[in-house]
């Protein structure tokens, strides 16, 4: 494959990860959960979201299998997760996912304050990445953060299955109540891990006199 491919690829895949990620927000805000074809509208977004999640591990991959890691897909590729995961979960904590009396229809299961959680994670890391990675130190995605994407990536698509089956199994509730409180779990210990890291930073002069 040129050289020249190979360092534009990964980068178009991260693109298209947020043009798939604008396409799930367009159908997420259009679905008409009183609507006759609800079931097979929330199947394919939940889908159109897992395959967007899906191009997160591939164009990482491509880029450091090929040595083409750039800025740009340095600074995009978690951005572009940002908004993915976090507007898949405002949607589903909005009154559209809601729980409905007619038809009868449970909700996502998502709560406002589950929202802030995970926007609180996400604000702490990005702000420990910053000061670390600002005075040249690698201060990378660790285990827990990968894990923690990758269950959110499953959430947030059953939570949309779920939200729009008229008639959802007893195990189609009970996985989406166990990935919601796994995501938790795993938001949650994730910041945990980040702070502890962040805490071994040697600390320089600037910031002493600062404190």
């Amino acid at each position: 494959m040129p050289s020249a491919l190979r360092r534009a690829l990964p980068n178009a895949i991260t693109v298209g990860r947020l043009v798939l990620a604008a396409t799930f927000f367009v159908m997420a805000d259009r679905i008409d959960r009183t609507a006759p074809d609800v079931e097979t509208t929330g199947f394919v977004a939940g889908i159109l979201f897992a395959i967007a999640a899906a191009t997160d591990v591939l164009d990482g991959y491509l880029a450091r299998r090929w040595k083409v890691v750039s800025v740009f897909g340095r600074l995009m590729d978690p951005l572009v997760d940002k908004v993915l995961v976090l507007g898949g979960f405002i949607y589903l904590a909005s009154p559209a996912f809601a729980p409905l009396d007619s038809p009868p229809m449970q909700g996502s299961g998502i709560a406002a304050w589950m929202v802030v959680v995970i926007l609180v994670r996400e604000f702490l890391v990005t702000g420990l990445r910053s000061y670390a990675e600002a005075r040249g130190i690698a201060f990378g995605a660790d285990w827990g953060g990968k894990i923690k994407m990758v269950v959110q990536s499953f959430c947030i698509p059953w939570c949309v299955f779920a939200a729009t089956r008229t008639d959802p199994a007893d195990g189609t509730l009970l996985l989406r109540d166990i990935a919601i409180w796994t995501t938790m779990a795993a938001t949650i210990l994730s910041a945990v891990s980040y702070v502890l890291r962040a805490m071994k930073l040697p600390i320089d002069a600037a910031d002493g006199a600062a404190a």
